[in-house]
């Protein structure tokens, strides 16, 4: 298939694409990065993102936090095509969880791509871009975090972050930057709070 025919491909259609291509009982990243093609810096934060946000699906978030973060810190520094360096890129994804990734997400991606269109596009180059990479790192950086449920709202910030990236919607960046940056800033509140009480308790 020619780039100009995957550009027009849906990005639900490519994630089901992507996920019916896999041979064999699991994946590398290596290998999903080059499935990807000419949209990779998107599509793969997309495809890295997804299992963070989706409750109860097991073991593929704990494979891709690090390499999103990886990532994010290349869109800051202004890379155009992503990269892995081999430890990262050669982590394996189960076929049956990537297949699972695909039939669980494909419905609330169709959802935001009917109501996505190229708006406010200069968001989603450089240089501007680069500020969103800066959000995308402290986003990552949470989703690392080892806590029970940490992973869940930065995991949708980067994934409507990631759609609106692919489809040159600024208002989609816009609002995937303000529901992270609120996940950071309580985050960063209820450290503050338990920090205080902790003192008070120790008579600090």
């Amino acid at each position: 298939m020619t780039a100009e025919a995957t550009n027009d491909v849906a990005i639900s259609q490519r994630l089901s694409n992507l996920s019916a291509s896999a041979a064999g009982e699991a994946v590398t990243l290596d290998w999903i990065l080059q499935q990807l093609h000419e949209r990779a810096f998107g599509l793969f934060l997309l495809v890295l993102a997804l299992p963070c946000c989706i409750p109860f699906l097991y073991g593929i978030p704990q494979v891709v936090s690090l390499p999103l973060m990886f990532v994010s810190v290349q869109i800051l520094m202004g890379r155009r095509t992503p990269w892995l360096p081999d430890r990262l890129g050669r982590r394996t994804v189960s076929a049956e969880g990537l297949d699972s990734l695909a039939t669980r997400a494909g419905p609330w991606l169709r959802k935001i791509e009917n109501v996505s269109r190229p708006r406010q596009a200069a968001l989603t180059r450089a240089p501007l871009d680069r500020l969103v990479g800066l959000g995308l790192v402290l986003f990552s950086a949470s989703i690392l975090v080892p806590l029970p449920g940490t992973n869940t709202v930065p995991g949708i910030a980067v994934v409507i972050v990631s759609m609106g990236l692919l489809q040159r919607d600024g208002i989609l960046v816009i609002l995937g930057m303000v529901l992270g940056t609120a996940w950071i800033a309580t985050l960063v509140f209820a450290g503050a709070t338990l920090a205080s009480l902790i003192k008070g308790w120790l008579g600090l």
